[in-house]
């Protein structure tokens, strides 16, 4: 029987657990093609995290969870060898993590595979449920008549349902708030162009797609009201890790005047983070930055850098918004108290 999340509100489903195999969008060639890959063992779900087959903080938190499943079915001692596989996919998203750690403590407390995929499920649905309490949160500080501006990709795609940073952008679409959306092209992978864009032309909502390069003389030449973000991995004390570029962004909404939000749920804190300076940023490989869909657009042997996450400081961030409430002027004591 094909699960979904009860009241799911985009079209867009990229995760589809049918109970026998974990059926994932596969995010590499999108928006030319919406092709779906069936995964039937962990390993096959870890090399999709790392692939970016399927990407996003909370979406891979949640496969990895039905990763766990696939493999307890076959063999109950294959566990933990499974549970490392998909830790070691990604370094940076701890919601990856975090999905690991609630399915470990279910398996430790009943070596049980019924109750393991329970667990799965209530993931996927929370993280919907999550995502529309956000949105909600989130559009409340838009003002009437909006300009935003968005990074990467946040929406469905990027989780169980909605989206985060897209779901607020959705939300206040919906209530009739926006006047103008940006979205950057998120480069190298073109998260922003290839399925932030596929996403809000699915959703009928009008929107520009910029050059990362262009942010800061877009908010010079014209008032955009908020950036808005998802998160990856957020410290302790609120410094924020997301997809690269998104440090540029807050320096430029500083000097400009431009408000800056990050949208994720509980999941994305780690309180075991003091800071920033903590997060592991993970780095990938040069032909990523050099190449482009098999094609050199560099010289041949020509290396790069390539981190693929930077951290934001908390104080270059408005307003952090979870499924708890909202964080104006992130500090650590503010998230301590809204956390417990």
């Amino acid at each position: 029987m094909t699960s979904q999340p009860a009241h799911a509100q985009s079209a867009v489903q990229p995760i589809i657990w049918t109970g026998a195999s974990l059926r994932l969008l596969d995010q590499r060639v999108l928006p030319a093609q919406e092709r779906y890959l069936d995964c039937k063992t962990a390993a096959e779900v870890a090399e999709a995290i790392h692939s970016m087959a399927v990407r996003g903080a909370p979406a891979i938190g949640i496969a990895a969870a039905y990763g766990l499943v696939l493999d307890a079915r076959t063999d109950a001692q294959a566990f933990d060898h499974a549970d490392a596989l998909l830790a070691a996919s990604r370094p940076t998203a701890i919601n990856l993590r975090w999905a690991l750690a609630r399915m470990r403590g279910v398996w430790t407390h009943a070596r049980d595979v019924a109750s393991l995929e329970k667990e799965a499920r209530r993931i996927h649905q929370e993280d919907l449920r999550q995502n529309l309490q956000m949105a909600e949160l989130g559009a409340a500080l838009l003002p009437q008549g909006a300009r935003v501006l968005t990074h990467c990709n946040t929406g469905a795609l990027a989780t169980g349902g909605h989206g985060t940073a897209l779901g607020v952008i959705r939300t206040a679409h919906a209530q009739g708030k926006l006047a103008a959306v940006y979205n950057t092209e998120t480069r190298p992978w073109l998260q922003g162009a290839r399925l932030t864009a596929w996403e809000l032309q699915r959703e009928g909502i009008a929107a520009k797609l910029i050059a990362d390069s262009a942010a800061a003389h877009l908010m010079n030449r014209e008032k955009i009201d908020w950036v808005i973000v998802g998160a990856d991995r957020i410290a302790a004390n609120g410094d924020t890790a997301n997809k690269i570029g998104t440090y540029m962004l807050a320096v430029a909404a500083q000097r400009h005047g431009t408000r800056f939000m990050v949208v994720a749920p509980t999941g994305t804190f780690d309180p075991n983070c003091a800071s920033g300076e903590q997060i592991p940023i993970e780095e990938r490989e040069p032909e990523e930055l050099t190449r482009f869909r098999g094609e050199a657009i560099a010289p041949p042997g020509f290396d790069a850098f390539n981190p693929v996450f930077d951290v934001t400081p908390a104080e270059l961030i408005d307003a952090i918004v979870c499924e708890r409430g909202l964080i104006e002027e992130p500090t650590a004591a503010k998230i301590r108290a809204l956390l417990s």
